[in-house]
């Protein structure tokens, strides 16, 4: 089976051993482990989540290191068939997230730096062939603390500039609970703006069998499922309803993972060596982080809401889904 994951925070800290942001070193840097054990399963392309323009360099210094790394490492051995490298695997994509919009996006005087903006299309034209997709961008009425329901929306809509200038596809973010109004406005949103972009796929998707209905309506919005939309019974329904043709999977690592507490446990198949973060070893996964290897279990837990009898049929679909949405142009998409 062949896997994209399409959202994945590869720059977090947790991936270089640091965790809850107090700059402990709990253990050593095992990235370059993480996406190997990602390939070792089948995975052929991970797009690196980016929020914000710090995030985006961060995300393409790391594509560049680890992919340099890799062809140096295949040179230096003569092998140029080791499935196993990172080089055309990793991609990022570029927008505001809409909790960081306050701080990112809004000047002193409560308007939107264009320059900011200019500022991501300039890395997107240095670096056409690794940005796939504008986002993470939408609304987030769970967390308004960290930035008001008025900038969220106003910085939601004038990010669609980035998909008129580029062609990309959108990596959207939902979040919201259904009294919140969140779907509502950003089903209006779409809908204003839907001459603005081709495509683009709701991520983590966590919303009512109604709110998903409304997203299904909308022409060329997908729906992205990670472990954050499988954790209870009725995320659980609500994620049986949708059509495998609508339908990507993720990671979001390293957050959202299943867990044993969760409705979906019951359908995991694939296990992973694991640890505790403060009994680390090199090669093993470590509890409570996730990372792009267990989207085969999000894979699991699809294939058990269908039947559980056609696992490599859904996967097709789903990695096909994703090939057409962010890779279809691109010469280097694997066969």
């Amino acid at each position: 089976m062949k896997f994209i994951d399409i959202g994945v925070n590869l720059t977090d800290p947790m991936f270089i051993g640091q965790y809850n942001n107090n700059g402990k070193q709990y253990h050593e840097a095992d990235l370059k482990q993480v996406l190997e054990r990602a390939w070792s399963i089948g995975m052929e392309k991970i797009i690196i989540t980016s929020g914000r323009l710090s995030e985006v360099k961060e995300s393409l210094e790391l594509i560049k290191t680890y992919s340099d790394n890799d062809e140096e490492n295949n040179n230096n051995n003569n092998n140029n068939n080791n499935n196993n490298n990172n080089k055309n695997k990793l991609f990022t994509t570029i927008g505001v997230h809409p909790t960081r919009c306050s701080q990112e996006l809004i000047d002193s005087n409560n308007e939107i730096k264009q320059e900011y903006i200019e500022e991501l299309l300039k890395l997107y034209n240095e670096n056409k062939e690794k940005i796939v997709a504008i986002g993470e961008f939408g609304l987030d009425y769970d967390r308004l603390e960290f930035c008001s329901k008025e900038i969220q929306l106003k910085c939601f809509e004038y990010q669609f500039q980035l998909s008129e200038k580029t062609g990309l596809p959108l990596f959207l973010h939902l979040r919201g609970n259904s009294e919140s109004g969140a779907c509502s406005d950003f089903i209006d949103i779409i809908k204003r703006n839907r001459n603005r972009f081709s495509i683009g796929v709701v991520h983590s998707f966590t919303g009512t069998l109604d709110e998903l209905k409304q997203l299904l309506e909308l022409d060329g919005i997908y729906i992205g499922v990670n472990g954050c939309s499988l954790k209870t019974q009725e995320n659980l329904d609500v994620v049986s309803k949708i059509p495998i043709n609508r339908l990507m999977i993720e990671t979001d690592a390293p957050w959202c993972d299943i867990r044993k507490t969760h409705s979906s446990f019951k359908y995991i198949k694939t296990n992973f060596p694991t640890v505790k973060r403060d009994k680390f070893k090199l090669g093993s996964c470590v509890q409570n982080r996730n990372e792009p290897c267990n989207i085969i279990n999000v894979l699991e837990v699809i294939n058990g809401l269908n039947g559980g009898e056609n696992i490599e049929e859904i996967s097709d679909q789903i990695y096909n889904n994703t090939i057409n949405m962010f890779f279809s142009n691109q010469s280097n998409q694997s066969k």
